[in-house]
């Protein structure tokens, strides 16, 4: 919820849209307190990890959901719940006036457009890649209108193997999108499976950096009943999951110029580091692991994270965390990201102005590094 005053002591015009939907959630703890936003700061503020998405999909997820046909997964009721809360969708569904305002009032220079979880992975088999084209069809016009505000990853359908490798080479030639992004899991398969590596070196030959942003963990009552469903442990807890197996299957050693990137604060992994590395022993080589294909690492786990793996900050503007990440990772691995519409907060963003960050790399943190990540232009 977007919280605290506008500079001239207005309410923020933001607020109304969370009203009933997101009543319960409040700032507390160690969220930053109320601050200004420097409107003449010597950097753009790119966030990257800005949610959308678009009716038709909306509609195909809830045709599914309530059809009685589709699996029993959590992240298809997730999109039925968010389908059901007005506001939110709202924000979601445009990417015109009403975002651009937006952000306009929290000082966003920019937005990396993500297709929000759950995405086209979860529709109905022979739906997911025609809804993912028009998907990428909608976000490269919203980026041609506004070029200087938008840029955009292409959506795909892992389940449907050359349907997402044509998608990712239209994506990034014909349409110029900036990245893939990929919601997790699809119906509890991560791409660490060998069947669906030639995305990953479609992702890899199209120089095309990939986000895998989280969703509900797969089959998963234990999360649900405890209220862990989303971003207090299923949400990270499944990129974790994508991404050590990533790393573990050898998928960074196939395709070593492939590049991921990671948000909130790097799902907490970049904290483990060392422990990964002691540890590694435990599966690296194993020959029982993976139907007998579990490969020998090249290098330690924390090689991957400092060479193949970039974090963002969505929903962590914690200065001691940004820190720790900056100086484990290198300052050029760590991106801002804001989590629009889910988590917005104008002291939030006011708060990395403030942050005690040599100007070098907070002007990476907050613009160069998507520059470089992403390949967008000045």
């Amino acid at each position: 919820m977007v919280s605290g005053k506008l500079e001239d002591g207005s309410e923020k015009g933001l607020k109304g849209h969370f009203k009933e939907d997101w009543s319960h959630r409040t700032r507390t703890g160690l969220a930053p307190r109320a601050g200004h936003v420097d409107r003449n700061a010597p950097y753009q503020r790119i966030a990257t990890e800005e949610a959308w998405t678009f009716p038709e999909l909306v509609k195909a997820q809830v045709r599914y959901l309530e059809s009685g046909d589709a699996p029993d997964d959590d992240s298809l009721k997730m999109a039925g719940m968010f389908s059901k809360m007005p506001s939110l969708q709202e924000m979601l569904q445009d990417l015109g006036d009403l975002r651009l305002s937006h952000m306009d009032e929290l000082a966003i220079n920019r937005q990396l457009l993500l297709l929000t979880a759950p995405g086209v992975q979860v529709v109905r088999p022979g739906e997911g890649t025609p809804l993912a084209r028009e998907a990428n069809d909608i976000a490269a016009e919203a980026c041609r209108n506004h070029p200087d505000r938008f840029s955009a990853c292409a959506a795909f359908d892992p389940r449907d193997v050359a349907g997402s490798v044509q998608e990712i080479e239209r994506a990034m030639g014909d349409l110029k999108l900036n990245g893939a992004v990929l919601n997790s899991h699809f119906q509890g398969h991560y791409l660490d499976e060998q069947d669906y590596w030639p995305i990953l070196e479609a992702l890899e030959a199209m120089d095309a950096a990939l986000y895998i942003h989280p969703t509900a963990p797969y089959n998963a009552p234990h999360y649900e009943e405890r209220g862990f469903f989303g971003a207090l442990a299923g949400f990270p807890h499944d990129v974790w999951l994508h991404t050590m197996g990533l790393i573990f299957s050898g998928a960074f050693d196939r395709f070593p110029k492939l590049r991921l990137v990671i948000g909130h604060m790097g799902e907490c992994l970049p904290l483990h580091l060392y422990r990964f590395d002691w540890m590694q022993g435990n599966a690296d080589g194993r020959s029982h692991l993976r139907g007998g294909n579990q490969p020998k690492l090249k290098h330690p786990v924390s090689h991957y994270f400092k060479t193949n793996i970039w974090i963002t900050t969505s929903g962590v503007g914690w200065e001691p965390a940004i820190k720790f990440c900056q100086e484990v990772l290198g300052p050029d691995r760590v991106l801002y990201a804001m989590d629009y519409p889910y988590q917005q907060s104008y002291d939030e963003v006011a708060a990395y102005d403030t942050m005690a960050i040599d100007a070098k790399v907070k002007k990476m943190l907050m613009e160069d590094n998507a520059r470089n990540v992403f390949r967008i232009g000045s």
